[in-house]
């Protein structure tokens, strides 16, 4: 079933016209990993090297509106760490965690998008770089581009490009990912020990839907911020301004909306230090959400029956988009946006070390073998059950 509330908009949260035209492409080293792998950029039969690109997506757009509203530009700072978690948060997932070069993409229109801005987003991408140095996570930045191409954009897409090298024998591949293995889910929400402020958990996926559902056609006067493909009944249709108090939260909406991404470098990086530490796979939950993992393994269902409680964003986007929960767990990451598998008596060692970090944890479900050699998803929450 589509996820209607994205494709109505002209954005699809599972891509999959886009697995359609990457099918018969090249899968890389090793086909089953979550990040394409190549041969080693050096020429080291040893070694191998990831190339990964992403960006902070529409969510550019809800800072825009902010600044538009408000005056302030430093919203900018935390697109920039979007960008930047997009792209190494999914390297992590294959074993990268250190040394890696990070050029970045900017593409303005330059009569809405003033050197004030530009500057808040490269220095919001030095201000992450800055604070991981200090979990011993390097990143070079190594420059990039900036391209005033008002003709093609209404106002600024914010885009990374990282590389990395990584031994072949640390690679972390999802194909290792097998029945009996326990799924451990990782919140997005909450304040982790490397971070400023209360996150709300939204990160940089399924932000379209989301700020169509929840702002209101106040924020319609800004032609730039919404495509006139859309239908209007769809666009800027909920009941908030960027200002008003989220309910149950101590958030703004614009605040729980602009909350940078989270990056789990910091924590991947401790457990894969530890010997024997028992994680067989790693996954990213960004496209397709809580569904995204049928995309890995082999004749594999995921069953999952114990995820958290949706944080408070979530709920109103839900509410206020009138979206039904099978489409809420396939759009958004609903406040889990990492898994780790693992065997069933590594699962408390990992747990306690991922709450060292003042991250929330827990065993959300379990993998068996699929009777037809399909991969499948089984989310189990509040009594209903979405197979996807």
């Amino acid at each position: 079933m589509p996820a209607e509330a994205y494709l109505s908009r002209g954005v699809s949260p599972t891509k999959d016209d886009v697995h359609e035209a990457i099918k018969k492409q090249d899968k890389g080293l090793f086909p089953g990993a979550f990040c394409k792998v190549i041969e080693d950029i050096a020429g080291d039969k040893n070694w191998c090297s990831v190339i990964h690109a992403d960006g902070a997506g529409t969510k550019s757009i809800i800072a825009y509106l902010y600044y538009k509203e408000t005056g302030d530009a430093s919203v900018f700072k935390g697109i920039a760490q979007d960008s930047l978690v997009m792209n190494i948060d999914d390297m992590a997932c294959v074993g990268i965690v250190d040394n890696i070069i990070l050029s970045n993409t900017i593409g303005r229109n330059a009569h809405r998008i003033d050197k004030q801005i530009l500057k808040e987003i490269i220095e919001g991408y030095g201000s992450v770089i800055d604070d991981l140095k200090k979990y011993e996570i390097n990143i070079a930045a190594a420059g990039g581009e900036t391209a005033d191409i008002g003709d093609l954009v209404s106002t600024v897409v914010v885009d990374s490009t990282a590389v990395a090298r990584i031994e072949r024998n640390k690679i972390i591949d999802c194909d290792n990912i097998e029945a009996g293995n326990v799924i451990i889910g990782l919140a997005s929400f909450g304040q982790a020990v490397y971070e400023t402020s209360f996150n709300s958990g939204i990160a940089s996926n399924g932000i379209t839907a989301a700020r169509h559902s929840l702002l209101s056609s106040h924020y319609r006067k800004y032609s730039e911020a919404y495509s006139p493909t859309i239908k209007e009944n769809l666009v800027y249709g909920g009941k908030y301004k960027l200002t008003d108090k989220l309910p149950n939260s101590n958030q703004t909406v614009g605040q729980a909306l602009l909350s940078p991404t989270r990056t789990y470098l910091p924590v991947i990086k401790n457990l894969l230090e530890t010997k024997d530490n028992g994680i067989c796979a790693l996954i990213h939950c960004t496209g397709g959400a809580i569904s995204k993992s049928k995309n890995f393994g082999k004749s594999i269902t995921y069953i999952k029956d114990n995820l958290f409680e949706p944080p408070a964003i979530f709920a109103a986007i839900q509410e206020c988009g009138n979206i039904p929960r099978k489409e809420m767990f396939q759009i958004f990451n609903m406040g889990q946006r990492l898994e780790i598998y693992c065997k069933p008596e590594k699962a408390d060692a990992i747990i306690n070390a991922i709450k060292k970090f003042n991250i929330d944890a827990k065993i959300i479900g379990r993998t068996e073998k699929s009777p037809d050699g399909k991969n499948k998803v089984i989310v189990k929450f509040k009594g209903e059950e979405f197979i996807y």
